[in-house]
C-alpha cells in the first residue's frame, strides 16, 4: 500500500493552498474530525506508562512505527529529539504526575540537525541582533547522540524512574528501529 501525504497538493502560493493558508485547511479537517468524534473516556494517564521522545521530523509517524494506538504514550518531540531542560519538565510531569515508568528515545538517519552547527546561532544573532538562549544541540554521530541523551534522562535528579531508559535509531529509508548500547 503506498503512503499517501498531503505533500501532493499543489500551492498556489508561499503558504497558501487552493486560495487558503496551511492552517485554514486544517482548521477545516478538524471540523471533518470533531463532526465524527466520540469521547475515547480516557484520561491523561499511558496506558502503557511509557514516554517517547522523538525526532519532530515529518517522516517519523511514531505510533504506526511503534504499534501506539491513541491513549497508550506520552509523545514529547523536538529539533533532534534532544532531552533539554524543556523534555526533562515534561518527562518530570510525566512521570511523578501522570504515571509513567519507561523512557523510549528516537532519533533517525539522516537528520537535519547533522547538517547544522552553534554557528546557526550566530547567524540569528547577526540577522535579527539577539543570540537564542538555547543551543541548535547539533551532532555528527546519531549513535553517540543518542547515547548522551540516555544519559541526561538517567543522571536527572528530578526523574523518578530511570532503570527502563532506551534509546533508538529510526531509520528513514526502512522503518527499521536499531537500538543503541548505553555504553
Amino acid at each position: 500500500m503506498p503512503m499517501t501525504t498531503s505533500a501532493s497538493v499543489p500551492t498556489e502560493s508561499e503558504g497558501a493552498i487552493n486560495g487558503d493558508t496551511v492552517t485554514d485547511r486544517l482548521v477545516e479537517a478538524n471540523g471533518r474530525y470533531a463532526a465524527a468524534f466520540t469521547d475515547p473516556g480516557m484520561d491523561a494517564r499511558p496506558v502503557l506508562r511509557v514516554a517517547v521522545v522523538a525526532c519532530m521530523d515529518a517522516r517519523l509517524d511514531l505510533h504506526a512505527a511503534l504499534g501506539l494506538e491513541l491513549g497508550d504514550c506520552h509523545t514529547i518531540r523536538n529539533a533532534g529529539g534532544v532531552v533539554t531542560d524543556d523534555v526533562i519538565r515534561s518527562l518530570t510531569i510525566s512521570q511523578r504526575k501522570l504515571g509513567t515508568r519507561s523512557v523510549v528515545l528516537i532519533h533517525h538517519t539522516g537528520c537535519g540537525l547533522e547538517a547544522l552547527t552553534e554557528d546557526f546561532r550566530t547567524e540569528l544573532e547577526t540577522e535579527v541582533g539577539q543570540r537564542p538562549a538555547w543551543a541548535v544541540e547539533s551532532f555528527r554521530d546519531v549513535d553517540q547522540d543518542v547515547r548522551q541523551s540516555m544519559r541526561r534522562v538517567r543522571t536527572n535528579p528530578f526523574l523518578l524512574h530511570t532503570d527502563d531508559v532506551r534509546g533508538f535509531v529510526f531509520d528513514v529509508k526502512t522503518g527499521r528501529l536499531r537500538e543503541v548500547d548505553a555504553a
